[in-house]
């Protein structure tokens, strides 16, 4: 048998906070603003890697901004699937922006492609 020390009891127990804090942070809303905005721009980029995919879009008047879709099976299931957008696509993406005013960065619930609408999260989406 062996016997755990105090000090590797403690490592571990911050280690698994420490992770679980991430994943929620990185999943969870609540890095992002209650209000939504919308963003209007050119997808520069799209990433369909996990663990979920993404679009950077040059506004004109504010660089570029990554918005978050969400997890790669919801964001299928909202119609938005490889080869539906390309870079130089016009793109609106109607979600919620970082807490964080440095960070140009968004979780989008709904893209909208030329006449195409794409509603990720449709239980959040606010209209006016």
């Amino acid at each position: 048998m062996f016997a755990l020390s105090i000090k590797h009891v403690l490592a571990a127990v911050g280690l698994s906070a420490a992770l679980a804090t991430g994943a929620a942070a990185h999943h969870g809303w609540s890095w992002a603003e209650v209000d939504q905005i919308e963003l209007r721009g050119t997808i520069e980029k799209i990433s369909w890697g996990g663990p979920h995919p993404t679009l950077d879009v040059a506004t004109a008047d504010d660089g570029v901004w990554r918005v978050e879709l969400g997890n790669p099976r919801q964001t299928e299931r909202s119609g938005f699937v490889e080869g539906v957008a390309k870079p130089g696509d016009q793109v609106i993406a109607l979600g919620n922006r970082s807490q964080d005013r440095n960070e140009k960065r968004m979780k989008a619930v709904r893209i909208i492609i030329g006449e195409k609408r794409y509603d990720i999260y449709p239980d959040r989406i606010r209209t006016n």
